[in-house]
């Protein structure tokens, strides 16, 4: 390697030693200071970039280590970060479920509502449609019944006229 090479790979070894420290300079200073732990919040810090925590998995881990960790003061006012996120998904979810409740109970007060506007209108089925399917089942099938019952006669009825029609074939084949 030439020295110009070395140079330059030495000073951008510093130069990130260098913003290392500040980043963990700045998560000791926020944590101590009790201000909000993020990535954001310690880059500004730092004067880093966003991006320069999350290549270093060390750095990282460490903004998130104390992040999670209970900053609440003596006294006891200071909820925790992970103390307020629980809260806050609990919070989401109940909220979910009540959207899903209340959309059920509305499309069941609109079917009511339509259902009771279309009797009073005249125009629902009657209060005894159970009565009546039951009658037409009947009806049918009796229907059913009487169409054999006529088949079995038409039957008859067509065997006598050709009984007929041999009988008088053969009376007017006498006859000749």
């Amino acid at each position: 390697m030439s020295s110009t090479t070395t140079a330059l790979t030495e000073s951008r070894r510093r130069d990130s030693a260098t913003r290392r420290q500040r980043v963990i300079n700045a998560v000791s200073r926020l944590a101590a200071a009790g201000d909000d732990l993020s990535v954001s919040s310690v880059a500004r810090a730092a004067r880093v970039h966003r991006s320069f925590i999350y290549w270093h998995g060390d750095l990282h881990a460490a903004v998130h280590d104390q992040a999670s960790r209970d900053t609440t003061p003596s006294d006891g006012t200071r909820a925790s970060r992970q103390a307020l996120q629980a809260d806050l998904a609990i919070a989401l979810e109940r909220s979910t479920r009540q959207t899903q409740r209340i959309s059920q109970l509305e499309k069941k007060l609109s079917h009511v509502l339509g259902e009771n506007a279309w009797r009073e209108s005249g125009l629902g089925a009657p209060g005894d449609a159970d009565v009546l399917q039951q009658r037409i089942t009947s009806l049918e099938q009796q229907l059913a019944d009487v169409m054999v019952r006529l088949a079995a006669r038409d039957d008859d009825l067509d065997a006598a006229r050709n009984a007929n029609r041999e009988l008088m074939a053969q009376l007017n084949h006498r006859e000749t």
